[in-house]
């Protein structure tokens, strides 16, 4: 099997929110969007965010509840703390809770703040000088 990612599916408990946080508050716009079902996001080449109603989640997959996302960081990474701050600010303008205001990290001169979406979706805003993404699309860490 090839290492590619084309789909992250999350369950949401409230898709109107979701809704209103990325494509009105952050300015996104859906790929696909499906009332009362699912929004589809493109955030990258080739890859897609999606964002499916928690009960049309676990019907889907055949579960009896939809799992709630945990153990899961989204990340998207800036070219410096400034923007850092301006991207959280952005998001908590959109309806996301700061999870942890932008500050250094413990990790390797890692500057970073974290959002949580109204969903429970924790995004990572991070400027790491110690990596960066070639025009072919690879990601290349010091």
């Amino acid at each position: 099997m090839d290492a590619r990612l084309h789909f992250v599916t999350v369950a949401a408990q409230d898709l109107d929110a979701a809704r209103s946080f990325y494509s009105r508050g952050l300015g996104w716009t859906p790929t696909l969007d499906v009332p009362d079902e699912v929004i589809f996001y493109q955030v990258a080449p080739g890859v897609l965010l999606g964002l499916f109603l928690a009960g049309k989640f676990a019907q889907d997959l055949g579960l009896d509840a939809a799992p709630v996302p945990s153990g899961i960081v989204l990340s998207h990474n800036v070219d410096g703390p400034e923007e850092v701050r301006a991207v959280v600010a952005a998001m908590t303008r959109a309806g996301g809770t700061a999870v942890q205001e932008p500050q250094e990290s413990a990790f390797g001169g890692i500057f970073r703040g974290l959002v949580r979406d109204p969903n429970g979706i924790v995004w990572e805003i991070a400027h790491n000088p110690g990596w960066q993404i070639l025009d072919d699309g690879t990601v290349t860490l010091r």
